[in-house]
């Protein structure tokens, strides 16, 4: 799609007037330059780094083992591949819940190393202060709720989260009080659709939803997985957009063949 060029940086109050318009958010995540770039011109509205790398870009089985400092690295590359998407961050598990001081000097470690305009943390009540601190700070933050990948071993599981009455009360509990503490946005992954809609029509910002139906304000998904890069995973929630491994594979193929049969450099690949 064509970008109008004059559009300038994407602000949390321009994704806040979204919700207020009924215009729908489009975020992805993101964890090199290039990939930004790609996104950016693209057209998307923020681009998450989202410590999902963990899983994409080293293979862990959890997003539990990617570090403060690892963030950073991925966090400044996206920054510097973007001119107009906002970028959000995500504080790294063990970085914000042991205290409020920590979580203070984790958030203002991203936003100073890396140039993002805000950070998502996950969780509700059980974080507020440290959330307020990091608002009072100037920074903003973006809330997670649902299904909290880093609580997975709380958990035991990937599965829909919020599917009963008391779990369903919290969670709304916890979005008027994150909404309360100044966060801008809210994502919600992997609840049922009808929550998500009670939920998003009852807050004054904007909810951002993964694997959580068509009424939230905006969709979240992995850029790996929406392109067809990671191969046998395919969620009920999942779109693909495209069919990148099989692109790949392809390619690299035939680029080995070409090297074994001398086919490539050709003259006109050589000086």
């Amino acid at each position: 799609m064509s970008v109008n060029k004059e559009i300038k940086r994407i602000t949390t109050v321009q994704v806040q007037e979204m919700k207020h318009r009924h215009e729908k958010i489009a975020m992805l995540t993101g964890y090199d330059f290039t990939m930004a770039k790609a996104l950016d011109e693209g057209g998307i509205d923020i681009i998450l780094v989202g410590d999902s790398a963990a899983n994409v870009f080293a293979g862990y089985e959890t997003t539990l083992p990617i570090t403060l400092d690892q963030m950073i690295y991925h966090a400044a590359s996206v920054v510097r591949g973007t001119t107009r998407a906002m970028v959000v961050v995500d504080l790294p598990f063990g970085e914000y819940q042991g205290s409020i001081d920590q979580a203070y000097l984790s958030a203002v470690r991203v936003m100073k190393e890396s140039g993002a305009h805000a950070l998502k943390l996950e969780g509700g009540l059980e974080i507020i202060d440290n959330i307020k601190k990091i608002i009072n700070a100037g920074i903003p933050v973006c809330g997670h709720l649902g299904l909290t990948p880093q609580a997975i071993n709380k958990f035991g599981n990937f599965g829909v989260r919020a599917k009963d009455d008391n779990e369903a009360e919290k969670l709304k509990a916890d979005a008027l009080a994150l909404q309360e503490a100044g966060c801008f946005a809210i994502v919600l992954e992997k609840i049922p659709a009808a929550l998500a809609a009670e939920v998003s029509a009852s807050l004054a910002i904007p909810t951002i939803g993964i694997g959580a139906g068509n009424q939230c304000d905006g969709q979240v998904l992995v850029v790996n997985d929406m392109l067809g890069m990671t191969k046998g995973f395919k969620p009920k929630f999942l779109r693909q957009y495209a069919q990148l491994y099989q692109e790949i594979t392809g390619a690299v193929g035939q680029y080995v063949a070409d090297v074994k049969s001398v086919n490539y450099p050709n003259d006109n690949e050589q000086y």
